[in-house]
């Protein structure tokens, strides 16, 4: 068999399965190389996994409230972590096996291994230095392994991993990172989280609802910082009446380590420093892209931050040398992997009217309870840039099927720019509300005016209609409030 490939693809995660797919329906001989396990840390550490964690939980927390939807359960409901976790592992594994098929079903080759760029064009795989994660998928024997590799044009899709803080690094047993979290061989008393990014808040609701008591320190004025203000002050509120403590405007200056717990040392804005003892911390301060031992300074490529800098067609300053991914910088996203891999590679193919990614189209999504998702820009953004603009908003406590779902507590805004009618921005708290984003998610890729979202039907009864209601309310014309 020739090592020689049109297109190398370092990685298997989202953004590296999917290009090696698309490349491979374009008809390029394509392979990807891994060193650790298919479908990369979305799905087996992150995305995938948390969400069947995060499943778990919310149905704990339903069982816990039957009493509010007129059922009573006999005895109590209570979680088994050991079960809780297996099925949250064996959701990964399935998936892991989806993608080694769908590897297959292209004519895609697998080589297995430590990739290491050591001239252009060029890919040398030397033996896997990290086992495999779990004996749920094994490295199957025969396949192809270390050797040197040569294609035209070679993607590196690697990733990211936890940020560490100098003095607070993970250690495994009382310092955990995301790994450690999401399979805990007991459940902690109590805990730290140390970040409200999506990954840490995630994290807090889960162990909240297993019953853990959770304090969580933001080094921000809001948690989730990324998120329109007025979002994230209703989620605040929402958890901490779930009993999640959080303390904003601080930060973990220290963490001193007992046999079996952690005392942290959380310093305010003000100087004052307090202490918390509690069983473990969840250090969730964001992640670093996967850079190093590449060769990446041997060819001489351009990184800034931790990432690989690219064009709008995941270029680099190498000829012939691409990224995509959380490597080449945020927002850190499996499904931006996805698409930011397709335009590279269709790009690569030639093909007409391939449009660099507008990342002001993105949509965050994070699935704590409540739910908070959004896409385009926050309403201090709009005003930052000097907008106009029409803002509209409506409560879950106003909709019909929220209601009936036991599910009155969220809003959706909406931001639109006075002047145009466009759709500029839309934010959303509550149940199910990273099942809804993705219809404003279309209508801002449509370039959609008010008029046209007032002009649209939608069904009754759904919390759907929730979004057209804000819509009605930028423009003094709501009808159910």
């Amino acid at each position: 068999m020739s090592n020689a490939y049109d297109v190398i693809i370092i990685g298997s995660g989202p953004g590296g399965y999917v290009t090696a797919i698309r490349a491979a329906q374009l008809g390029l001989k394509t392979a990807i190389i891994e060193r650790e396990h298919l479908g990369g840390i979305c799905l087996n550490w992150g995305c995938i996994p948390t969400k069947a964690l995060l499943r778990s939980a919310e149905i704990l927390d339903h069982a816990n409230h039957a009493k509010s939807y007129g059922l009573t359960l006999n005895g109590t409901m209570t979680a088994d972590v050991k079960d809780v976790v297996a099925r949250s592992r064996g959701v990964s594994a399935r998936l892991n096996g989806g993608v080694a098929f769908l590897m297959k079903k292209n004519k895609i080759d697998v080589i297995w291994g430590e990739a290491k760029l050591t001239k252009p064009g060029e890919v040398v795989v030397g033996k896997m230095t990290k086992p495999v994660v779990e004996p749920q998928n094994p490295v199957p024997k025969g396949v192809l392994g270390e050797g040197t590799y040569t294609a035209k044009h070679i993607i590196v899709a690697t990733g990211a991993r936890p940020r560490a803080l100098p003095g607070i690094e993970p250690d495994g047993k009382l310092i955990w990172t995301y790994f450690e979290a999401m399979k805990p061989d007991f459940m902690p008393k109590s805990m730290v989280v140390m970040g409200s990014g999506a990954i840490g808040i995630e994290f807090a609701s889960f162990y909240r609802s297993m019953g853990v008591d959770v304090t969580v320190v933001e080094l921000m004025a809001n948690i989730m910082p990324v998120e329109d203000v007025e979002i994230s002050t209703f989620a605040r509120k929402q958890l901490e009446k779930r009993g999640l403590k959080i303390i904003t405007e601080a930060k973990v200056s220290k963490v001193e380590k007992g046999a079996n717990s952690i005392t942290a040392h959380i310093e305010t804005k003000d100087g004052k420093v307090q202490t918390i003892t509690a069983d473990r911390l969840i250090s969730a301060v964001g992640v670093q892209g996967n850079i190093e031992n590449l060769g990446l300074e041997t060819l001489g490529v351009k990184t800034d931050r931790g990432c690989i800098v690219i064009d709008g067609y995941g270029k680099t300053n190498v000829p012939g040398l691409y990224a995509i991914g959380d490597v080449a910088g945020p927002p850190m996203l499996a499904h931006k992997a996805e698409h930011e891999g397709v335009i590279c590679i269709e790009k690569i193919a030639g093909l007409p009217n391939v449009h660099p990614m507008d990342k002001a189209k993105i949509p965050g999504c994070t699935y704590c309870n409540p739910q908070v998702a959004s896409v385009g820009l926050t309403e201090a953004k709009a005003k930052e840039q000097g907008r106009e603009i029409r803002v509209g908003r409506y409560s879950f406590a106003a909709n019909g099927k929220a209601i009936a779902l036991g599910e009155d507590q969220g809003m959706i805004k909406t931001i639109f720019d006075k002047k145009t009618g466009e759709l500029i921005g839309a934010h959303m708290v509550g149940a199910e509300v990273t099942e809804l984003i993705q219809g404003f998610v279309v209508a801002m890729n449509l370039e959609t005016t008010e008029e046209e979202l007032m002009h649209t039907i939608f069904p009754h009864p759904t919390l759907s209609e929730m979004m057209k209601e804000s819509v009605l309310d930028a423009y003094g014309r709501v009808l159910n409030a």
